[in-house]
């Protein structure tokens, strides 16, 4: 009898240990590249070609997943940062996103760079039914969430920023005579069609437009027939490379119009101190994130974080760099998703996480400029304030402002 009692008890714990093992394996949801000790994550960066000087992006990113590593992880999960060149090439970008999906097997593809790049690979990440989550480019086509439920964006659009310049100039130069110098691909062409539309019935302002393609060694022959055009007002929709030509370009012709630079080659430390302080001033822009060159976030908590970053974990990323401000703030908000997710790390849930983002600030964005998603939602960022250059830094000036007021 007693050794029956001992059969039932041994019986009764067995079958209690087996409904609680079945629950907590029952609490952890996993996708390929994810375990109980990693997440893998993909990345796709130009560390080479014509757009090479967004690559410290992806440097920062690596180091910002570095440190938290060494503090513990994401829920006790180290993150293995696997990231590939492209060299800022559609057909390459494809190959790498192949490999990164079917070869490293990642679990996602986080802040791929580049409009081109990301066109060539968002209909295969798609199908696979892999994130393709806050891609570092800002064309509009990123908030189709109906159509492409697996590509989210993260900062504000470029036809959102364009038409923010278009209020302005309408407002404050109403008889301007514009001319544009854009990149001749989506990115340049998605930032025309948002100055147009933000100009309206007065986007016979533009009375110049000249495409420059990538694989051009310089844009110098594209200004002088801009400033043939007679134009009072220059917009350079370019890439940091041809932004600083450009600017160099303007001083040497002594061409002295209202010159408008697209955030993306608003970096201090790798479009202005290049091209020359004293060539750029007065040059206009818009900002959604601080500058590591003004002092008035000497004491900023969010800026008094990132520096502390750049000292332990990034000693060679240049604060005056606005790439390496961006990379830090895009890798906050990955982090901040994946925490979200908490042990149900599936492909599903992580896209369910990066559209619930509500009023979420990483320390380097501009006070009252906040992250916030939904499932009919997909673009995080869609404030910008206005900014001057004087001295050796951007100065902001006005109201922060909203894309969605300013169409």
């Amino acid at each position: 009898m007693f050794a029956r009692k001992l059969w039932f008890a041994a019986v009764s714990t067995g079958v209690i240990a087996l409904a609680s093992s079945g629950s907590a394996l029952a609490q952890k949801k996993y996708d390929t590249g994810a375990t109980d000790t990693e997440i893998k994550i993909g990345n796709i960066m130009p560390y080479s070609g014509p757009a090479s000087a967004y690559g410290v992006i992806g440097k920062t990113e690596t180091a910002y997943f570095n440190k938290i590593n060494a503090e513990g992880g994401i829920n006790g999960r180290k993150i293995n940062f696997i990231t590939y060149d492209d060299g800022y090439s559609p057909p390459k970008a494809v190959e790498q996103a192949r490999k990164l999906v079917e070869g490293d097997e990642v679990l996602l593809i986080f802040n791929p760079l580049g409009t081109p790049s990301n066109t060539a690979i968002e209909k295969y990440m798609n199908v696979k039914k892999v994130p393709q989550l806050f891609v570092a480019t800002g064309a509009t086509k990123w908030n189709e969430p109906k159509d492409f439920p697996w590509t989210m964006g993260w900062q504000p659009s470029y036809q959102a920023e364009a038409r923010i310049y278009a209020k302005y100039l309408i407002k404050e130069k109403p008889d301007a005579k514009i001319a544009v110098l854009y990149q001749n691909d989506d990115f340049g062409k998605d930032y025309l069609k948002g100055l147009k539309d933000g100009l309206g019935a007065k986007s016979s302002m533009i009375t110049a437009e000249e495409g420059y393609e990538t694989s051009e060694p310089s844009i110098d022959g594209h200004i002088v027939k801009l400033k043939a055009s007679g134009a009072d007002v220059f917009i350079s929709v370019t890439t940091p490379k041809f932004a600083a030509q450009a600017i160099k370009k303007l001083a040497e012709m002594n061409w002295t119009p209202l010159h408008i630079v697209s955030n993306v080659s608003a970096s201090v430390g790798g479009v202005i101190k290049p091209a020359g302080f004293e060539n750029a001033q007065g040059i206009l822009s818009a900002a959604y994130a601080k500058d590591g060159a003004d002092a008035q976030w000497d004491n900023d908590p969010g800026m008094k974080k990132f520096l502390d970053f750049l000292t332990r974990y990034y000693p060679d990323g240049n604060k005056l760099d606005g790439s390496v401000v961006y990379g830090y703030g895009a890798a906050q908000t990955m982090v901040k998703v994946l925490q979200m997710c908490g042990d149900d790390l599936t492909r599903e849930n992580v896209m369910k996480q990066a559209a619930s983002l509500k009023s979420f600030t990483p320390d380097t964005l501009l006070p009252g400029v906040t992250i916030n998603t939904s499932a009919t939602d997909f673009a995080p960022i869609k404030q910008l304030q206005m900014m001057r250059f004087k001295g050796e830094k951007w100065e902001l000036f006005g109201d922060i402002m909203s894309s969605e007021l300013s169409n």
